[in-house]
């Protein structure tokens, strides 16, 4: 298989991620819940995937939240910050991971600015956004749709002179464009471990610039006494058993990215979705390719975007068409009629892996 969608997930995982995996399983129980070795080797587990992310991302590693995946994080975050009504600012490009909850809290949403590729227009329209009295701010740094990347650093200098908290989804960057937690000064980053992080699906990370409302309540291995929980992180934010095998995977991908570098990922994959990108229009699809762009290339033409899908996965090439949960991101680009046909590379991708699509494209 030709796999070019890694927007959805990383696949297929690293050795070094599998084989993690398999020993946790073989040597880790329940952390928190004895003072065995199997308990304590989970717990260890659990804490170097947290120093690695710290390491990966400039915080402390007692600030990492382990979640399910990027979305459990990002409702944490949300529901810590908004309240039913407030006005909130978004970008033109968000998933329904940000949408959906600030749909349910009945939150005043204003989507400030809709052009892609170009800063000014989205640096202006968070100005004016914040103004205009937005009370939080949530923004991706990366559309999963079209790979725009955001104004991220210009956005959060704007939140902090005005004392405006905001939430990061670092969905489609984490691994792949440097995130220094206390440079930026978010009050939380989400992500998901199973992208740009390498790791198994069904893990995630929150790190956390203040202490999170939680989202379930329950057990965490620590003051059992009490019927609320913890004040502290992490234990605040974690009810129940993790995912130790997921996160032992993790914990590797985290390692391999710090190895490789992801400003050196990041820009390998940008240059593959240039060429791709460049190569498609000579073909004559519609390509939305331009400045500040990651490794994801969206295209449309002639063919119903699941139709060219489908027949390009009987040929043994995986992409991804339709809306893929970004319904905002479709319609501020004009797609939101027909969707687009998502190409997104990762970190064992290849100029061969183009070629091989568009081979099948000419």
């Amino acid at each position: 298989m030709i796999y070019l969608d890694h927007g959805a997930t990383s696949f297929p995982k690293p050795p070094a991620v599998r084989a993690a995996v398999g020993e946790a399983m073989e040597r880790c129980a329940n952390p928190g819940r004895g003072s065995h070795e199997a308990a304590r080797a989970g717990a260890e587990v659990l804490y170097r995937c947290r120093e690695a992310a710290g390491e990966l991302f400039s915080v402390d590693p007692e600030r990492v939240v382990l979640t399910q995946n990027c979305t459990q994080g990002l409702n944490m975050a949300i529901r810590t910050l908004v309240k039913p009504g407030d006005r909130v600012a978004v970008s033109g490009f968000e998933h329904n991971a940000v949408t959906r909850p600030l749909h349910g809290l009945r939150a005043r949403v204003t989507v400030a600015g809709r052009r892609l590729f170009d800063w000014e227009d989205t640096i202006r329209g968070f100005r004016k956004a914040l103004d205009r009295g937005a009370s939080c701010a949530v923004f991706t740094h990366v559309s999963n749709v079209f790979g725009y990347i955001l104004p991220v650093r210009e956005l959060a200098a704007e939140c902090r002179k005005r004392g405006v908290p905001f939430v990061l989804d670092a969905a489609q960057s984490a691994g792949a464009i440097p995130i220094d937690f206390g440079e930026l000064g978010a009050d939380f980053i989400a992500m998901p471990g199973h992208k740009g992080l390498l790791g198994p699906m069904g893990t995630g990370l929150l790190l956390c610039g203040r202490k999170p409302r939680p989202l379930l309540m329950g057990g965490t291995g620590s003051e059992s006494e009490r019927q609320t929980m913890p004040d502290f992180l992490p234990d605040r934010a974690e009810a129940g058993t993790l995912n130790v095998p997921g996160f032992a995977g993790l914990e590797a991908g985290l390692r391999l990215v710090l190895d490789r570098g992801p400003e050196s990922i990041g820009r390998e994959e940008a240059a593959l979705a240039a060429y791709t990108a460049a190569r498609l229009r000579k073909q004559g699809w519609e390509v939305f390719h331009g400045p500040h762009q990651l490794g994801t290339v969206s295209f449309r033409g002639g063919e119903d975007c699941q139709t060219l899908c489908d027949r390009l996965a009987g040929a043994g090439i995986a992409l991804r068409a339709g809306l893929h949960c970004a319904p905002l991101a479709h319609k501020s680009a004009g797609t939101l009629d027909t969707g687009t046909v998502r190409v997104s590379f990762g970190f064992d991708s290849t100029r061969a892996d183009a070629d091989a699509l568009l081979g099948r494209l000419s």
